[in-house]
């Protein structure tokens, strides 16, 4: 009598339609679980580097003309101070408003700062649903697998345990692979997770010094209108005498 192979790849091969079925389901969960997690792992890393160099430019630049200019090789550094310029310039039209617009350029940044978050975390969501399921399905496998080898032991009639142990294992391999699919998951999720708030975290960051360029630049306005209406007031002076 040939002896029953139990490796992993045998009980695969041996096990019936559904429960195969599941372990195909759980090892395609495993696999693009460990893809999300390198492709996202290389974009935190390019962008964290890029925010870095950003925040460098925005830090050393004295207007916001110039950050515009040091951050185009930066997507998310560009369209935050591109946002703010372009507020300022819309503004133009309304006299003596700087609080106002700090307001609407702060609004707008923050919308801008909630999308980049969003973008960062899209891919990850799939995770957190292959770590919530992948138990249940694997488990779900091994109630179908052993409720299929006591319908074999009924059919057959035969009450050893060398008919029903390879069935049972190879429904217990279905809860093993549900374990090995969600609980990296679960851990790849929460490291993305904390990547994904330091990159948030750099992004306001960016977005105090934005705004810490536009104040500065609406302070250099408003002395210099300050020490125009002086000139005036003094020509007018002069001129009266």
């Amino acid at each position: 009598m040939t002896p029953i192979s139990f490796s992993p790849w045998d009980m695969f091969l041996n096990a019936g339609p559904v429960v195969r079925f599941v372990m195909t389901l759980l090892a395609i969960a495993s696999l693009l679980t460990w893809t999300i997690f390198i492709a996202k792992s290389v974009e935190l890393l390019r962008v964290r580097t890029k925010l870095r160099k950003a925040e460098q430019t925005l830090e050393q630049a004295n207007t916001l003309d110039l950050g515009e200019e040091g951050t185009r090789e930066n997507s998310i550094a560009h369209t935050l101070v591109m946002a703010a310029e372009t507020e300022r310039k819309r503004s133009q039209d309304i006299p003596d408003d700087n609080d106002g617009l700090k307001e609407r350029i702060v609004l707008h940044l923050e919308r801008l700062e909630a999308a980049e978050g969003r973008r960062l975390m899209r891919g990850t969501g799939l995770l957190a649903t292959i770590g919530a399921t992948s138990p249940f399905i694997g488990l779900f496998g091994t109630v179908w697998g052993i409720m299929t080898s006591f319908t074999g032991i009924a059919a057959s009639k035969a009450t050893s345990l060398a008919v029903v142990a390879p069935g049972i294992a190879e429904a217990l391999l279905a809860t093993a692979l549900g374990l090995v699919a969600a609980i990296p998951a679960v851990v790849i999720y929460n490291h993305l997770a904390r990547q994904t708030a330091s990159c948030r975290a750099q992004v306001a960051d960016l977005t105090a010094l934005v705004m810490r360029l536009v104040s500065r630049d609406l302070g250099r306005m408003q002395a210099l209108t300050a020490s125009g209406h002086v000139v005036r007031l003094g020509t007018s002076r002069v001129a009266g005498e």
